[in-house]
């Protein structure tokens, strides 16, 4: 062969490696841009545990309302608002529980997709809201389209675009609605008149992991079924633990089954095992009852005798330390309602919140 044809086919050769490598290269980038975690943020740190129950690795889970924290009384953070710009799903609850979320959504200029995580729940009213504790809130139109002006002295114009119907089904005299996205909050505190903690009942959450998977899959389609599965298998072990609490609550007697509480944040729970619950405040933690209030769950308290009250993990003991002191019931051990406890704690997950939660009722009201 001739220097000149030795010289040709290794530049060939050469030539041909270098497409090999390039052609490598891309390979290993689509590959990598293809296993890049979804960004999910969520509004609260119940709804990050089962975001990541249900996603697994293939998502990158933040929230917006940390461990121990009030999602009631919450005020998003300029942090918040970086947060939720990079995100290409938001998981919010619904049921105007996260009153302050529209705002944060606006200012961050937020261009992913949101899931209402209650879509398909049936909500309760709830029967000791604000209303009730004197606090006269108007009564506001559930549309899309409207503008609010309260004391905020911020503009609360909703034009955002969603993927669900929200709209509430008035048509019946039973409490029942379809869940509305956090979009539609109105004042810092008012959440309307469908009690927004659906988390409350295990059969909703198994429903928030199915209506998670559902929206991780269809922005991620090559993990669609691994979502699916997770969330069915993670939904199957909430459905086994309610089954046995069941039980276990059915075990006590009727007169038993009742209890104070800090706010109303138990109404599902009480629906799925039986109990009555009595909120030493409304619907929110920042709600203040009268001395009215509070001299009428005295007397309630013991005409009906209520063997237990009970104080929330986001919420301040003094009224119900103060009810005990004036009735003799006991206080039973603290509760986690609208937020998970830090790691290494009771409430570190939402099985565990709710499997403690079960026990500190149960050892209460057992005779």
């Amino acid at each position: 062969m001739s220097l000149s044809e030795q010289s040709n086919s290794s530049s060939r050769a050469r030539g041909g490696l270098r497409r090999y490598a390039l052609a490598l290269a891309l390979c290993l980038a689509g590959t990598a841009a293809a296993a890049a975690p979804l960004k999910v943020v969520t509004s609260f740190s119940l709804l990050e545990d089962i975001t990541r129950q249900v996603g697994g690795e293939q998502v990158e889970v933040a929230t917006l309302v940390g461990r121990n924290a009030d999602a009631h009384a919450y005020e998003p953070t300029p942090g918040d608002a970086r947060k939720l710009a990079g995100a290409q799903l938001l998981v919010v609850n619904g049921l105007q529980f996260e009153t302050w979320l529209d705002r944060l959504q606006r200012a961050s200029g937020f261009k992913g997709k949101t899931v209402v995580a209650s879509d398909g729940i049936t909500p309760l009213r709830f029967s000791h809201g604000e209303e009730a504790h004197g606090h006269d809130h108007e009564k506001h139109d559930h549309g899309h389209d409207h503008k609010h002006d309260h004391d905020h002295d911020h503009d609360h114009d909703h034009d955002h675009d969603h993927d669900h119907d929200h709209d509430h089904d008035h048509g019946h005299d039973h409490g029942k609605a379809k869940a509305k996205p956090a979009a539609d909050a109105h004042a810092h505190h008012d959440h309307g008149e469908w009690d927004p903690h659906a988390w409350q009942s295990l059969a909703n959450g198994a429903r928030y992991a199915r209506n998670i998977a559902e929206a991780l899959a269809s922005m991620d389609p090559a993990n669609a079924q691994a979502y699916r599965q997770r969330a069915q298998a993670y939904a199957q072990k909430l459905e086994a633990v309610d089954a046995r609490l069941k039980r276990d609550f059915a075990a006590l007697p009727a007169e038993r089954r009742k209890a104070v509480i800090s706010h109303e944040a138990f109404g599902y729970f009480g629906q799925a095992y039986g109990l009555t619950f009595v909120p030493v405040a409304g619907l929110s933690t920042a709600a203040e009852p009268s001395a009215a209030d509070v001299a009428r769950i005295i007397a309630q308290v013991r005409k009906e005798k209520v063997p237990a009250l009970f104080v929330e993990n986001v919420s301040s003991p003094r009224l119900v330390e103060q009810i005990a002191r004036e009735t003799g019931a006991k206080v039973g051990g603290t509760l986690y309602s609208d937020a998970l406890s830090e790691p290494g704690q009771p409430a570190a997950t939402y099985l565990d919140l709710f499997e403690w939660n079960a026990k500190q009722f149960l050892d209460a009201l057992r005779p």
